[in-house]
């Protein structure tokens, strides 16, 4: 009977045995699974750090205080590739925007975005880009053309210099930044801590790199003629093209030039959603796809730490951010021009305001009374949060 004891307790002990085999095995089956995840991940980081193109623009520029960060984006409105090469006539016909001739190099997108080092909310502002302001060294001029004037002047200069491309395109390039970057700081008397420029063919690649993106109208549209926005009515998934023509309309829309400000805000949102909901900070093959987009369409600072952003995107992508547009006076003429009139002063506050909200008290404040045509309302409009998808004109 003993035996028989003996025997049974060798083959349960032989069990435990096999088990904890096993469950070494597995723990070092996970381990390793673990390093090669967070191993790759890095190495995908690092790559995407070195891969995005660069510029120098900000080196000694003046930076934020207190640990708060202000990242200026760029959508550059131009029919070439960052080389200078014109854009293929079969994209360009199939994103309905013309031929190269046309467009310059306008920064039809700018949206500076606020993040405070105490890790509240985030802020993120649209500047109109027919507002007038003072551009240094070409007098007051359309926002969106300071780019395009200083551009112009260094690649005429760097050519009569013998300067040969691509190598002019990326030094006249960099003076265009420079000098939007100067124009935006000065305007809003804020400092700009690093920048993102997007080409036109972005808004088209990231849409497919993340399968389609979720927007939002009040009502259907149809422009055809000049976008070749066609939408309804109601919330919807855009790609592709359709990503494209839906930032870039502003005929028939009420407010012009405004809502298309909204339009961009509302994509950004949509993108946003997108990361939140789909984990795309966890997916490889997806921020593989989204670096491919980077490396062609997009050109960071210098000095923009690419790794050490990936938290801070990660709370953005979690909806912690509002939208709001800069206010503007009213529409006037110049030089033949319909710009946006601005006081410089209430732009100033209103930004600082946003910046660095002040705690109100438990009682509700009056309500000013409504004007006739309150272009400031108009502008602003309510604020955009951007953990929700917001239906826009």
């Amino acid at each position: 009977m003993w035996l028989l004891y003996l025997q049974r307790f060798k083959t349960f002990f032989d069990r435990i045995l096999v088990m904890r085999k096993w469950a070494r095995k597995i723990a070092v089956a996970l381990s390793i699974g673990i390093v090669l995840t967070s191993g790759s991940f890095h190495f995908f980081s690092k790559a995407a750090s070195n891969a995005i193109p660069r510029s120098k623009v900000l080196q000694g520029a003046k930076q934020s205080q207190n640990g708060d960060t202000n990242i200026l984006l760029l959508g550059l409105d131009s029919r070439r590739d960052n080389d200078g090469n014109p854009l293929p006539l079969k994209l360009t016909k199939l994103l309905h925007v013309g031929p190269a001739s046309i467009g310059g190099y306008n920064t039809n997108t700018m949206i500076l975005i606020h993040l405070p080092a105490n890790g509240k909310k985030a802020v993120a502002i649209s500047i109109p880009r027919d507002d007038y302001v003072n551009v240094p060294g070409y007098g007051m001029k359309k926002i969106k053309e300071a780019y395009g004037y200083a551009k112009y002047a260094e690649d005429s200069r760097l050519y009569k210099e013998g300067v040969e491309q691509p190598a002019r395109e990326h030094l006249a390039r960099d003076a265009g930044r420079a000098a939007a970057i100067t124009t935006v700081s000065q305007f809003l008397d804020v400092p700009i801590d690093h920048f993102a420029e997007v080409n036109l063919v972005g808004f088209y690649d990231l849409a497919n790199a993340l399968g389609g993106i979720q927007v939002c109208l009040n009502r259907a549209v149809n422009d055809q003629k000049y976008s070749g926005a066609v939408f309804p009515a109601g919330l919807q998934t855009i790609s592709g093209v359709d990503a494209l023509k839906f930032v870039r309309q502003r005929h028939g829309l009420p407010n012009g030039d405004l809502d298309r400000t909204h339009r961009q805000q509302a994509f950004i949102t949509g993108v946003i959603t997108k990361f939140r909901t789909q984990g795309i900070f966890g997916d490889l093959s997806k921020l593989s796809a989204l670096l491919n987009v980077a490396k062609k369409d997009v050109v960071i600072d210098s000095g923009f730490d690419v790794l050490g952003f990936l938290p801070q995107a990660k709370a953005l992508t979690g909806g912690n951010i509002t939208f709001h547009t800069l206010p503007i006076e009213g529409y006037v003429m110049r030089n033949g021009q319909s710009v946006n009139l601005v006081d410089e002063i209430k732009v100033r506050k209103y930004v600082q305001e946003l910046f660095n909200p002040k705690i109100t008290d438990s009682k509700p404040s009056p309500k000013p009374k409504p004007t006739k045509i309150n272009y400031a309302n108009l502008a602003s409009g309510k604020a955009v949060d951007g953990s929700k998808i917001p239906c826009v004109n």
